[in-house]
C-alpha cells in the first residue's frame, strides 16, 4: 500500500467525519451481536419448557415476547447506525474523489506542452476518471467494510471462546487457510489490475481520437479498418479483464467452502459437546448464527483485498503524473507590470521531444507599442517565436527579455495575463459563441463582445445564425468554417485588451477583403500595444513597423516593407508572386 499513502492527506483533512463514521460503524456492529445471544436464550427457554424443566407457560410467553421485542429493538438500532455509517464514510469517499480529481486536473494545467506531446488525451482522461474512481472505492467501501469485519471478529471471537473454547478453536481453524489464499490471490489481482487499467487507457485514447477525427475517417472511407482496429483493441481489453475476473472469481467459492466447513464443525463438534453435557443447546444455535454472520465479513476480506489492490494500481498511475514537476515554474511572486518591450539575444531553441532546432542564434527587438511581422516558409520557426514569448517553453538564461527583465524572472501569471494569443490552429470550446469570446475576458459585457466580434469581422456571420451569439458550437468549434473559427479566436484575444498581441498566421483561412478589414481594425486596436504578426502573406505584414524573414530558424532579412521590396531576396520574391496572383 505504498502508493496509497498519498491519500493519507485526505484522511487528515476529513478526520472528524471519518472518526464519527468509524465510531458509528463499531456501534452498529456491536448491536448486531446481541441478536444471536437473545435467540440462543430463547431456544434454551423453549427447550426447557418442552423437556419439563420449566412448567410455567406464562413465564415462557413473557420471555418470548420480551426477547422478540429485544430482537426488533437491537435490529432497528443496528439499521439506524448502519445508515449513519454509510452517510459518513461513503460521503467522505465522494469528497476525497472530488478533491483528488481537482488536484489532478490542476496539476495537468501546470504541466508543460512537452508533457501533452508525450501523453495521449485518452490516457489523461482515464487517470482522472477511472483511476480516481478505483481509489474512491478504497477510501469508502473498503474502509467501511474492513472496520465492520474487524469489529465483528474482535467482539464475536472472544465471546465464542468464553462460551465454548474448544468449539471456537475448531470453528476458526479454516481462517489461517483463508488468510494465505487471500494473500496469494491479492498479489495476482494487483498485477492483473495494472494491466487492465493500461488497456482501458489505450481503449479510451483510441475512441477519443476516432471521434475527434471522424471527418477524416469518413473522407477516406476507412470505417471498416478503424472498426477492425477497435475490435482488436476491445478483444485485448476483454481478455485482460477476463484474466483478472478469473482470479477474483476464486474468492467467493473459497469463502463459501470454508464457511461451510465451519458450519459442519459446529454441528458435529457442538453436537458431541452437547451430548457430553459440556454446552447447552442454545450455544450451538448461537454458534451457527455467528458463523453465518461472519460469512459476509470473511467474504468481504477478499473483496476488500481486491479493491485495495486495484486502488493501489490506480493510485500508482495517478502518482506517476502528480510526481512530474512542471518544466515552467513561476519564479516570482512580485506583481509586475508588463509594458511590452521584447528582446531576443542570440537565442537558439531545440524541441526536446523531437530534437529539432527551431531557432538558431536569432537577435531582434520590438519596442513597446510597435508592430513586428514575421514571414517565412513553413518550419522556419515563426510559431516558435510566439510560443517562447508566451513562455510555453523555457530558453537559455538572458536570451529573451521582456521589458529588459529575463523572461524566466518575470511573474508568469502577470506575463500571460498581459498577452492576447491567437494560435495558428484556432481552438474553440463546446460552448456558445458569446462564452468563447468571453474566454478572453470573463466579465465582458454583451456590448464588448459585439464590438470585439465586429473588429474581428465575424459579427455579420454570427447574427445570421439561428441563435446568434448564443449558438452552441460543436466540439473544437466544428460548427464553424475555418475562417469563422479564426475570427472568433481573434475576437477572443482583442476583447482582453492586452499589452502584447500575438497573431500566428490567424488570417490564412479568410479572403483578402475580410483580411484587409481585419487588418485595418487591428491597426486601430493595436495602438500602444506590442503586436507580433506571423504570416505567409505580404498583405498582413506590409503595415508593420518592422519585418523579419526567417529561414530554417535564422533571420535572413529584416527591415520595413518599403526597404525589403527594394532588396533582392525572399521578401521581394514573395511580394511579386502574391501581387501577380492578386492581379490574376
Amino acid at each position: 500500500m505504498k502508493e496509497l499513502q498519498y491519500i493519507n492527506r485526505y484522511f487528515v483533512k476529513y478526520r472528524g467525519r471519518l472518526l464519527v463514521g468509524l465510531l458509528v460503524t463499531i456501534i452498529a456492529a456491536v448491536f448486531k451481536l446481541f441478536v444471536p445471544i437473545i435467540i440462543g436464550d430463547t431456544v434454551n427457554v423453549v427447550r426447557e419448557y418442552i423437556t419439563g424443566e420449566i412448567t410455567d407457560l406464562e413465564f415462557v410467553k413473557s420471555e418470548l415476547v420480551k426477547n422478540i421485542l429485544l430482537i426488533l429493538g437491537t435490529t432497528l438500532l443496528a439499521a439506524i447506525f448502519t445508515f449513519i455509517m454509510r452517510q459518513t464514510i461513503i460521503v467522505v469517499s465522494r469528497y476525497v474523489e472530488y478533491d483528488l480529481k481537482d488536484e489532478v486536473y490542476q496539476h495537468y494545467q501546470k504541466l508543460s506542452l512537452s508533457f501533452y506531446k508525450n501523453n495521449r488525451t485518452g490516457d489523461l482522461m482515464s487517470r482522472i476518471s477511472e483511476d480516481v474512481g478505483k481509489v474512491r472505492m478504497y477510501v469508502g467501501p473498503a474502509i467501511m467494510y474492513s472496520t465492520t469485519t474487524i469489529t465483528l471478529f474482535l467482539v464475536v471471537l472472544p465471546y465464542m471462546f468464553f462460551k465454548a473454547p474448544m468449539l471456537t478453536l475448531y470453528v476458526v481453524a479454516p481462517l489461517p487457510i483463508l488468510s494465505v489464499c487471500v494473500y496469494r490471490l491479492s498479489l495476482a489481482i494487483h498485477k492483473r489490475s495494472t494491466v487492465v487499467q493500461q488497456y482501458l487507457s489505450k481503449l479510451t485514447t483510441f475512441t477519443q481520437e476516432s471521434f475527434s477525427g471522424i471527418s477524416v475517417i469518413k473522407a477516406y472511407g476507412i470505417e471498416p479498418r478503424i472498426n477492425s482496429e477497435f475490435v482488436t483493441l476491445s478483444e485485448g481489453s476483454r481478455d485482460k479483464n477476463l484474466h483478472l475476473v478469473k482470479v477474483q472469481a476464486l474468492f467467493f467459492p473459497l469463502m463459501v467452502l470454508l464457511i461451510g466447513a465451519s458450519n459442519l464443525l459446529v454441528v458435529y463438534i457442538g453436537g458431541k459437546q452437547y451430548i457430553d453435557g459440556l454446552i447447552d443447546f442454545g450455544t450451538i444455535v448461537q454458534f451457527l448464527i455467528y458463523v453465518n454472520m461472519l460469512t459476509w465479513p470473511v467474504a468481504i476480506v477478499g473483496w476488500v483485498s481486491s479493491m485495495v489492490q486495484q486502488a493501489e494500481a490506480s493510485q500508482k498511475r495517478i502518482n506517476e503524473f502528480l510526481q512530474q514537476v512542471p518544466e515552467i515554474q513561476n519564479t516570482s511572486s512580485e506583481v509586475q507590470t508588463v509594458h511590452g518591450t521584447i528582446e531576443f539575444k542570440n537565442l537558439s531553441f531545440t524541441y526536446q521531444d523531437t530534437n529539432i532546432t527551431a531557432l538558431k542564434n536569432i537577435s531582434f527587438s520590438v519596442k513597446a507599442g510597435e508592430t513586428l511581422a514575421i514571414v517565412g516558409n513553413t518550419g522556419s520557426g515563426k510559431s516558435t517565436v510566439l510560443e517562447l514569448i508566451g513562455r510555453l517553453y523555457d530558453v537559455a538564461p538572458g536570451s529573451l527579455l521582456i521589458d529588459s527583465i529575463p523572461i524566466a524572472n518575470r511573474n508568469l501569471d502577470n506575463l500571460r495575463d498581459a498577452i492576447g494569443y491567437v494560435p495558428q490552429d484556432a481552438f474553440l470550446f463546446s460552448d456558445s459563441i458569446k462564452k468563447n469570446i468571453r474566454f478572453g475576458k470573463e466579465e465582458a459585457t454583451d456590448e464588448e463582445v459585439v464590438k470585439a466580434a465586429k473588429n474581428a469581422a465575424v459579427h455579420k456571420n454570427i447574427i445570421d445564425f439561428s441563435n446568434g451569439y448564443d449558438t452552441v458550437l460543436g466540439e473544437r468549434g466544428i460548427s464553424l468554417s475555418g475562417g469563422q473559427k479564426q475570427r472568433v479566436s481573434i475576437a477572443r484575444a482583442i476583447i482582453k485588451d492586452p499589452k502584447i498581441l500575438l497573431f500566428d498566421d490567424c488570417l490564412s483561412a479568410v479572403d483578402t477583403e475580410t483580411e484587409e478589414e481585419i487588418l485595418q481594425n487591428l491597426q486601430k486596436i493595436s495602438q500602444n500595444k506590442t503586436t507580433i504578426i506571423v504570416s505567409h502573406r505580404v498583405s498582413s505584414a506590409k503595415n508593420a513597423d518592422k519585418i523579419i524573414v526567417l529561414e530554417e530558424g535564422q533571420i535572413i532579412q529584416q527591415g520595413t516593407h518599403n526597404e525589403l521590396i527594394n532588396l533582392e531576396g525572399y521578401y521581394k520574391e514573395l511580394y511579386n508572386k502574391q501581387l501577380s496572383e492578386k492581379e490574376i
